[in-house]
């Protein structure tokens, strides 16, 4: 069991590796962050292709129970 007054070895000793530590830090959570937000941006894109195909199939479903024709207006992106 390590005494708590040790300080790890991968903790800085300087500012210059404090720095250079901080800097990793901040770059791993840009990443994980870029990561999500691209992860977020794809559903947004799948489920609006997924409302899309619903409101076809939802026409397609009225125009066959001849219910006149149906348009569906897509939102704008």
């Amino acid at each position: 069991m390590s005494d708590a007054n040790e300080l790890d070895k991968s903790d800085p000793k300087n500012m210059q590796e404090l720095t250079q530590y901080v800097q990793g830090l901040l770059q791993n959570m840009q990443e994980k962050f870029q990561l999500m937000s691209d992860q977020i941006l794809n559903r947004i894109d799948e489920m609006g292709n997924r409302v899309d195909d619903l409101e076809k199939n939802i026409a397609d479903l009225m125009t066959q129970a001849g219910a006149g024709t149906y348009e569906a207006t897509p939102e704008p992106r």
